[in-house]
């Protein structure tokens, strides 16, 4: 009995263990690697990048056909009384008789029926290496894709490490709204309590009660922020995220190593995958002139065919077969100089896109140093005033509770550090989301690296 009894204990105790263990995994909070796995799983711009890629890479799949032969298979059945029809066939049947040269037969052969069963095929033996072009730009096409796609991806981290540090952001504003109204109301009890005693007029009262109320008004429009932000980030990761895992870490400040603007610059005309795929579009575009000029030049093809000719389907018949070759020179190559007109536009086109993408992500890296360079600095600013303010606040409170000082004053330092307190945080936010844009801006920002910006 006792050994059936310790036995219950121990499945009750590892069903609970279980269901403990089953709870703490639903409610772990949602960290910024599982946020970005999840946006470039989901994003719908992840699945339009990866179509990109796949088209381009079928593409490529495609170009290469050309260098095959092709081989048909035909099946036909007719029947007519044509004289040149009836000749022809009886021919290809092998059934020619003597008595088919009369005159009455030749002119008005008797109805025949003809079973025919073809295979032919040819190939492009030489067109002047137009085909090897063509392969050589398609591959090129299709890495240029597939950097494109690279840098759609560091877009989508961008995007989700954004909304994820607002919600961070948000959070720490609503923090700051909560201890606003603490503060409001505890001013507003020491104000009804001043007034009862004696020591201070009604509007006191008044304006510790008009205070209060702004308060509320501060942390319901927080509250909503906070929303707003977890919506954000529910885009960016293309998922709704359950309530389970929304009990994320609070926002903390950070100290990050800014690279010299000089080294950054070259960094990103290192790793910039956009600038990687437009020169490779370049390359892709020099490929079409040679391949526009090679479409001036001879070709080679070759042909062959079998057939079986029968009078019946399942009848016996003859056969035959013919092969040869064919060499084509176009004399008036009108369309191929258009076509080479067209690929010289081309190539000047996506230089000139190269260039302007140089210069654009020149100043993108340039704009976004400055921003976190700024940052840094308005943060150091932003911690010395928030200090300045707390202790300015507290010496007013024991000011005004001896009756040194009014409550304008009291609600004036009050506004001033709760001001300080959100300029604080929005400082601490800049300096974390212009470090992730300098990261993006010079084309470092990946999946793997984003605990750097925790």
């Amino acid at each position: 009995m006792q050994n059936r009894f310790s036995w219950k204990l121990g499945l009750l105790g590892l069903f609970l263990a279980t269901g403990a263990a089953g709870w703490a995994q639903q409610s772990a909070p949602l960290s910024l690697h599982q946020a970005v796995a999840l946006a470039l799983q989901k994003s719908p711009e992840k699945q339009m990048s990866a179509a990109a890629v796949d088209t381009a890479r079928n593409a490529a799949r495609q170009a290469r056909t050309a260098l095959l032969p092709s081989l048909q298979f035909s099946e036909s059945a007719t029947r007519g009384n044509d004289p040149v029809y009836a000749f022809g066939a009886r021919l290809r049947q092998q059934r020619f008789a003597q008595s088919d040269f009369a005159l009455n037969n030749l002119n008005r052969p008797t109805p025949l029926n003809n079973f025919s069963s073809r295979f032919s095929g040819n190939w492009l033996a030489f067109d002047s290496w137009h085909t090897q072009f063509e392969i050589h730009r398609a591959d090129l096409m299709a890495r240029s894709t597939v950097r494109a796609a690279t840098r759609a991806d560091q877009q989508i981290v961008e995007r989700t490490v954004m909304a994820y540090e607002g919600i961070l952001f948000a959070m720490r504003q609503l923090e700051v709204a909560r201890h606003d109204v603490e503060t409001a109301r505890a001013l507003q009890a020491s104000s009804a309590s001043r007034v009862t005693a004696g020591i201070a007029v009604d509007a006191d009262e008044l304006a510790a009660n008009a205070n209060f109320a702004q308060r509320q008004q501060s942390l319901i429009a927080a509250q909503g922020s906070v929303q707003i932000a977890w919506a954000e980030l529910e885009a960016a990761i293309g998922q709704p995220i359950p309530d389970a895992e929304r009990q994320l870490q609070p926002m903390e400040e950070r100290q990050f190593d800014q690279p010299v603007l000089a080294d950054a610059v070259a960094l990103a005309m290192r790793s910039r995958p956009d600038l990687q795929s437009l020169a490779l579009q370049k390359e892709a575009q020099n490929t079409a002139v040679r391949s526009a000029w090679s479409a001036f030049g001879p070709q080679i093809s070759t042909f062959g065919s079998w057939e079986t000719d029968r009078p019946s389907f399942a009848g016996s018949g003859g056969n035959n077969w013919m092969a040869g070759a064919e060499l084509r020179i176009n004399l008036l190559p009108v369309a191929q100089r258009e076509k080479l007109a067209a690929a010289r536009i081309g190539q000047r086109q996506v230089e000139a896109s190269s260039a302007a993408a140089e210069q654009q992500i020149r100043l993108e890296v340039t704009r976004a140093w400055y921003e976190h360079q700024s940052a840094t600095q308005m943060l150091d600013v932003a911690r010395t005033a928030t200090a300045q303010a707390d202790e300015n606040l507290r010496i007013l409170k024991n000011r005004y509770e001896a009756g040194l000082a009014t409550i304008t004053d009291l609600l004036r330092a009050e506004d001033t550090q709760r001001q300080s307190r959100a300029n604080y945080w929005q400082a601490v936010f800049q300096n974390t989301s212009t470090f992730a844009n300098l990261k993006f801006a010079t084309g470092t920002l990946t999946p793997s690296n984003v605990g750097d910006l925790q």
